[in-house]
């Protein structure tokens, strides 16, 4: 009993020394504490450049679009072609791969030639090679597709799909969320500057005897 007791009271003592140092000036706090404190800013700088580091690798890795030299390609999904497996307003994002094969879900190019050449395809592949033309399908068709893509009509195989992403594409164009972003950069840039009115510390003076 009399352990718990003081067990409790040296945890209230030591939160109590925590709050009443949070009040304290930095120029007044015990250095180590104050150098914690000025340093923070710097280190909460550090850690989102880090961030957005890692952030940036990852896009250029596996989300950079092929027009920009990336592997990636994205697809909005319209029609019912590919029910139940796709639906309109799907986003699918697929990679650039050095190979394909039946059973793979594609995107692809309509061949040149074609009165729709260009107008990109996500269909399934049911036969065919590269060499001669993979014969494509929808999961909701009964007939292959009119084309035979070959390996450089194919923009690339599924690797995610985004349900419904044509709402979240019409949410981050509107005016609101352009506000709530711009306004969450000011905040975070707001807390992590120095502040330029925050005194210096008091010089220690070194006396040589």
């Amino acid at each position: 009993m009399r352990s718990n007791r003081a067990a409790t009271i040296a945890r209230l003592a030591e939160e109590t020394r925590r709050r009443a140092l949070a009040l304290v000036p930095p120029e007044l706090q015990p250095e180590p504490v104050a150098r914690v404190r000025r340093s923070l800013p710097r280190l909460v700088n550090a850690l989102g450049l880090a961030l957005a580091a890692v952030a940036v690798v990852f896009w250029a890795m596996f989300l950079r679009p092929q027009s920009l030299g990336g592997p990636a390609g994205y697809v909005l999904v319209s029609g019912k072609s590919m029910l139940p497996l796709y639906h309109t307003g799907d986003l699918v994002l697929v990679e650039r791969q050095s190979s394909y094969h039946v059973g793979d879900v594609i995107a692809y190019h309509v061949p040149k030639g074609d009165p729709m050449a260009g107008a990109q395809v996500i269909h399934r592949i049911v036969g065919g090679d590269a060499k001669h033309g993979f014969v494509v399908q929808g999961d909701n068709r009964t007939a292959p597709d009119v084309w035979r893509p070959k390996q450089q009509d194919i923009v690339g195989a599924k690797a995610l799909k985004i349900p419904d992403a044509v709402f979240v594409l019409r949410y981050m164009r509107s005016p609101l969320l352009l506000g709530l972003i711009a306004a969450c950069f000011v905040f975070v840039t707001v807390l992590t500057r120095d502040d330029p009115d925050e005194p210096e510390p008091p010089a220690k003076l070194k006396v040589v005897a």
